[in-house]
């Protein structure tokens, strides 16, 4: 555990790329295997879940700590973390650990089979032998909330530098349905069978967002264009007689989409489709709340199954006749792709997604602004001399999406953010007026500028009305243009709306309260947009 925590403060201590892959390849080269195992499972996602409810740790914190559990609670509104606040009340530590990563994580994970006074003593035990960095890291583990500022690619990049193994086919290994329990760094890193795991996906090829003039990407004829569509990237792997469905955050999803098992009726054994699910119906999209009624589900209702029967739309073909053609030009690929789907019948739950045939960018351009209007985000601009590659690479790919929606709002509530930002207040409730009332209808937390949180910051201190728990309402005066890529009914919500990826574009101080749109306003988008 020391030297994972070494490691960990290494990482938080510097934002330079260099500096955190050299980190994490000293670590690789020098630490047990079965802690570099569940280093790269922790930093890859494959997170130890919760074992203790946040509400006991709270107070077997405090009672350790001695202080009433009113100040622990203010303690943690002001720090901001859980993880963080206990690290930091507890008495210093009365002996040490000499003991492994694996070993706590073991601990952790038997929590659970213990009765609450066994609980309770195990972890007052390791409270009372790791120092506060290692506390701090034991808690995170505790509590299934660990995270830590190292990209997946950076880590892989490490692994390749500690290994000497070729970073391509490293991000390919560490892909798939594995975890600690059902594998070693040596079969997993070092030594893997090909042929152990038929479900793996590759990793994915991301974009970038277009910023500049389209026309710097040269002629329009080198690219590919499609659109963007609102869904599920996933991949359809179909392998010894079998097929599985991955989502881009490496979520095996097979079950939860039945309806791409038909398939297996049509297309050959050892293909690997790229593409995105798509609640689909009548030859449209279906809004993206009706597919994501289906995404926390294990299995899924025949109701739900028939009001948003779902397909995969695809556009790239990553293996075909059991071979890796990732390294073949995207435009043999998508000629593959296109014959195999051509011959699909109608009714198979793959249907292609269409090149946008055109001569000037003016043309896609003009393609891009009505994308609303058949339910997609924009357009997809692929290099068609590209392969496939992995992770985010600037150059080949590109989404060009259309404009956000737009809507300015009155921010009413507030509440103090986490990490680094725990002591602003970054988290905001905004509304709009329905008559002489404000409805709200949305929360943002990014958009500003780091000055602009601490001004607003100050202003809520000075101006809050009333406070439930960590939230304060408000004096409501100020107002923001928000920005968001769609919206749809709610009955979730008190304005019957939901935005999706709502964000503060800019603080309005041109405008007053009174000047902010109006539920109605929001309505006609949903007319328009739902």
């Amino acid at each position: 555990m020391k030297r994972f925590a070494a490691l960990f403060t290494r990482l938080d201590q510097t934002t330079r790329t260099t500096a955190k892959v050299a980190a994490l390849a000293d670590y690789f080269s020098e630490a047990p295997e079965p802690d570099r195992l569940w280093t790269i499972a922790l930093l890859s996602g494959r997170r130890p879940k919760r074992t203790v409810n946040a509400t006991i740790l709270r107070e077997w914190a405090s009672d350790t700590a001695k202080i009433p559990l009113w100040l622990f609670e203010e303690s943690y509104a002001i720090v901001g973390d859980l993880a963080e606040t206990i690290a930091l009340v507890l008495p210093p530590n009365r002996t040490e650990s000499d003991h492994s990563l694996t070993h706590w994580i073991t601990e952790i994970r038997r929590l659970p089979t213990l009765e609450e006074p066994d609980r309770r003593a195990l972890i007052d035990a390791a409270w009372d032998r790791l120092d506060a960095s290692e506390r701090f890291l034991f808690n995170k583990l505790l509590t299934g909330g660990f995270r830590v500022g190292v990209s997946r690619t950076l880590m892989t990049r490490a692994l390749a530098r500690a290994t000497g193994i070729d970073e391509p086919d490293l991000a390919l290994r560490l892909m798939g349905d594995w975890s600690p329990d059902t594998t070693t760094y040596r079969r997993l890193v070092l030594e893997p069978d090909p042929e152990e795991d038929l479900s793996r996906p590759y990793p994915f090829f991301l974009a970038y967002q277009l910023e500049d003039d389209p026309e710097d990407l040269g002629p329009v004829t080198d690219w590919l264009a499609e659109h963007k569509w609102d869904g599920i990237r996933g991949q359809l792997i179909l392998r010894g007689g079998t097929h599985h469905v991955w989502s881009r955050g490496e979520e095996l999803m097979t079950d939860r989409f039945p309806e791409l098992a038909a398939a297996r009726d049509f297309v050959p054994d050892g293909t690997v489709i790229d593409g995105e699910i798509l609640a689909w119906t009548d030859d449209a999209p279906l809004p993206f709340a009706a597919l994501q009624k289906r995404i926390g589900r294990k299995t899924v209702p025949k109701k739900l199954l028939a009001e948003a029967p779902v397909i995969l739309k695809a556009y790239d073909l990553l293996e075909w006749q059991g071979g890796d053609i990732r390294a073949t030009p995207l435009k043999d690929r998508r000629a593959l792709l296109d014959t195999l789907v051509e011959s699909l019948p109608a009714d198979a739950p793959i249907r292609l997604s269409p090149r946008l045939a055109a001569d000037t960018w003016k043309i896609l351009a003009d393609t891009r602004a009505r994308a609303r209007d058949i339910g997609a985000e924009g357009l997809m601009l692929k290099r068609l001399d590209s392969p496939y590659r992995v992770g985010r690479t600037k150059g080949d790919w590109w989404k060009w999406k259309v404009d956000p929606l737009t809507v300015d709002a009155v921010m009413i509530y507030a509440q103090q953010g986490h990490g680094r930002r725990a002591n602003l207040f970054t988290d905001f409730t905004f509304a709009v007026w329905d008559g002489d009332t404000l409805v709200p209808f949305t929360k943002a937390y990014s958009g500003l500028t780091d000055a602009e949180f601490r001004q607003i910051t100050a202003w809520v201190r000075k101006n809050t009305l009333e406070r439930y728990g960590p939230v304060r309402a408000v004096t409501p005066e100020h107002v923001f243009e928000i920005h968001f890529e769609g919206i749809q009914a709610s009955t979730r919500h008190k304005s019957g709306l939901a935005l999706r990826f709502p964000r503060m574009a800019r603080w309005r101080h041109d405008k007053k309260a009174a000047e902010a749109n109006t539920l109605g306003d929001l309505k006609q988008m949903l007319a328009a947009y739902g």
